[in-house]
């Protein structure tokens, strides 16, 4: 992932804290309607990893929220993971774990990080390139537990095209900004974690036009 990607493209952050403590707008924005969205699909208890936390301001309401779950943010960016802790010392959980050095665009991170019952992602895919974004989604299929679940929140193309005037100036603006990155398709999406074994369910409709794309990965056999 490039150190561009890493950032986001004009992540300027709407306040900062003497503490370490970062806010992103589109974090705020979101994250409530987000929370709601996988209290009602998330496993009731077991691990799960967020990928690409940011700020940690999604980590703190996903850990209030979803008690009965074992948090763990992970960012590849220093002064975001030391958000991410900030946060957490002043919004303290007792299932949100200390913040880990990972990027999901990296082959390889599921031999090391696995065994989750929950994946979630947020405003991603859209920064990076194609081989990228695969990388990442095969990943989480690969690290999650027999009968995990992946969950990716973000803007879509469907069969090629935006869905508005403003997403499809932001996507051509991505294409300028960050060479290869740009929206993926819901359909790419979904054929990938195919590929990769995951049984795809129906996408989530989200505020702005915006998805939560969820998949499963079956149940072990060898359990009854």
């Amino acid at each position: 992932m490039s150190d561009r990607a890493k950032r986001g493209p004009d992540r300027g952050y709407a306040e900062t804290y003497d503490d370490g403590r970062l806010s992103a707008p589109a974090a705020l924005r979101n994250r409530d309607v987000i929370v709601r969205t996988l209290v009602d699909v998330a496993p009731s208890n077991g691990y799960a990893l967020e990928i690409a936390s940011g700020t940690g301001e999604h980590a703190i309401r996903l850990a209030s929220a979803m008690p009965g779950l074992t948090w763990q943010p992970t960012d590849p960016a220093a002064d975001r993971r030391a958000s991410i802790q900030a946060w957490a010392a002043v919004e303290p959980a007792d299932n949100l774990l200390p913040p880990l050095d990972l990027n999901a665009c990296a082959t390889g991170w599921s031999a090391d990080h696995h065994g989750f019952d929950l994946i979630f992602l947020a405003n991603l895919l859209h920064l990076v390139t194609e081989t990228e974004a695969r990388t990442c989604l095969t990943e989480m299929a690969l690290a999650l537990a027999p009968g995990g679940r992946a969950a990716v929140y973000g803007p879509f193309l469907r069969d090629g095209q935006t869905t508005s005037d403003g997403d499809a100036a932001f996507d051509a603006r991505l294409r300028a900004e960050i060479p290869g990155a740009g929206y993926k398709d819901l359909a790419w999406v979904t054929g990938v974690w195919q590929g990769a074994g995951l049984a795809p369910a129906a996408p989530h409709p989200m505020p702005a036009n915006n998805l939560i794309l969820l998949a499963q990965k079956p149940a072990d056999p060898a359990v009854t």
